[in-house]
Formats: C-alpha cells, sequence, structure tokens
C-alpha cells in the first residue's frame, strides 16, 4: 500500500506517550542524572521547558511517522524498528559526540541516550499501532 499521509491522532498519541516515558525516566533517574551534570539542588521548576519539550516531541513524532509511512505499511513493528534505528543513527551518535566536546560524564551520555531510544521505541511503537 502507497504512503497515503501521516496520522495526526497517532503522533498527538506518540508524543503524549513519549512525555509520559520521558517523565517516568527521568523521574526514577533524577538523582543519577543531577549527579551526572553536577548539580546538587533539582532546577526550579518552571512550565517553559516541559513546553519546549512536548512541541519537539510533537515534531519527532510526526517525522518518525513519515519516515514509517515511506518504508511501507505502517506496522508495530516496522514502527519499533524504525524509532530504533532513527535512535542508533541520529540521536545516540549525537549525543556521544556532543557530550564528548563537552566532556560530559558518561553516566549522563548513557542517561540521556536511554532516554532517547525508550522515547523513539515508543513513539514507534504508539504510530505502530494505529497504522495509517
Amino acid at each position: 500500500m502507497p504512503f497515503a499521509g501521516i496520522n495526526y491522532l497517532a503522533v498527538l498519541a506518540a508524543a503524549i506517550a513519549a512525555f509520559g516515558f520521558g517523565a517516568a525516566w527521568y523521574g526514577a533517574l533524577g538523582r543519577q542524572w543531577m549527579a551526572a551534570v553536577g548539580m546538587t539542588q533539582p532546577p526550579k521548576p518552571t512550565p517553559m521547558p516541559f513546553i519546549i519539550s512536548f512541541v519537539a516531541l510533537l515534531v519527532m513524532a510526526w517525522a518518525l511517522a513519515g519516515l514509517i509511512g515511506h518504508i511501507g505499511e505502517v506496522t508495530i513493528w516496522r514502527g519499533v524498528v524504525s524509532g530504533f534505528f532513527a535512535w542508533l543513527g541520529f540521536v545516540a551518535t549525537t549525543l556521544v559526540v556532543n557530550h564528548r566536546f563537552q566532556g560530559s560524564r558518561w553516566s549522563l551520555t548513557l542517561i540521556d541516550d536511554g532516554h532517547w531510544l525508550g522515547v523513539l521505541v515508543v513513539m514507534g511503537f504508539v504510530i505502530g499501532l494505529f497504522g495509517v
């Protein structure tokens, strides 16, 4: 079946699921993340980083949906595999390079890369679940 377009409800659901995954991930690893970035106190909570994060997740889900749709039939398996390869080829490599030049700790790279792996796999799963 040729690519017919993007399911925007799937994009929204994928962004919401990914946002929830991120909340759980950093909720569980918040202390380790703070130690990895050298913080002793949590940052003052403000809404702007969360708004920016959600908008970025919407863009990411939209782009991933487009990639999955161009592969062929939109399925859960194709979504998950596409999410994994998008993470491996673009996100993991970018974080490793950026963190090495910034002199960041490897623990930060592992925490952040694990987050983005989960985000993209969750997004791919949700997009695949919705299908076309």
